[in-house]
């Protein structure tokens, strides 16, 4: 992520019934604070761009993470795709990459690939399942090198064990690279996964780990709220001490 590392990287309060607003000796501002909260619960979502390659450790803990934002905040996550094979074999050629690194990046074509295949099938909203079913067997049971994972995922979520072909062709590269670029044109290429645009403002990053869980999501994507509306502001970071945990 970076230059480096573009390989891959309001508290809760007691809602209580609204009967109780109209019980005696009750404060009656209790149905303002009900009220309130109510109208919280129903206030449109707002689409959160998150671009991901099944592939990177990094963007499955970000992923599992905005995932708990949805259930703590009004946010609901618009999956698309990227290519960490395309960034760097293609569109920097390789530079800077060790011989394993690149062997792992032509390998990198296949599950993405699938993805863009799924999402022609049976439309964008199938990558947040096929994400979750492809994340969950190559990050969490590690099983990347296993053949037998993708075709499990597609059957998982009810698409056709034929999409699995899709990894050896390129009939799909078009709208990988659409995707990809929609994202990357914007927010450069010294970056890698996962990229969110936040409220019109495309961002690397949150790199994390272990994925935050309840309201310490909630409060990261505060503060991420707050550093995408600041204009101008391009970077935070710190080197990684840990390997990436999918607890």
């Amino acid at each position: 992520m970076g230059r480096i590392l573009r390989r891959c990287g309001r508290p809760d309060r007691l809602v209580l019934p609204l009967r109780a607003h109209f019980l005696p000796g009750r404060n009656t501002r209790l149905g303002t604070a009900v009220a309130a909260d109510v109208t919280a619960q129903t206030q449109p979502r707002e689409d959160v761009q998150f671009w991901f390659d099944p592939l990177c450790p990094w963007a499955w803990i970000t992923s599992r993470w905005i995932l708990e934002v949805e259930k703590v905040r009004p946010v609901r996550a618009d999956w698309r795709i990227m290519s960490l094979a395309y960034l760097n074999l293609i569109q920097h050629e390789g530079e800077g990459l060790s011989e394993d690194y690149l062997e792992r990046m032509s390998r990198a074509w296949g599950p993405v690939r699938v993805a863009a295949a799924a999402a022609e099938h049976s439309g964008p909203g199938i990558l947040g399942p096929l994400y979750t079913a492809i994340g969950t067997r190559f990050h969490n049971q590690g099983r990347r090198e296993d053949p037998e994972t993708i075709p499990e995922a597609l059957a998982e979520v009810g698409l056709p064990a034929s999409l699995a072909s899709a990894a050896e062709s390129t009939e799909f590269d078009q709208l990988i690279r659409d995707s990809h670029n929609e994202a990357f044109d914007e927010v450069g290429l010294d970056v890698g996964t996962p990229v969110l645009r936040i409220r019109g403002r495309a961002l690397f990053g949150p790199v994390i780990t272990p994925a935050p869980r309840g309201e310490a999501a909630g409060r990261l994507w505060d503060g991420l709220v707050l550093i995408a509306g600041a204009d101008g502001f391009f970077e935070l970071k710190r080197s990684r001490d840990r390997k990436p945990s999918f607890e």
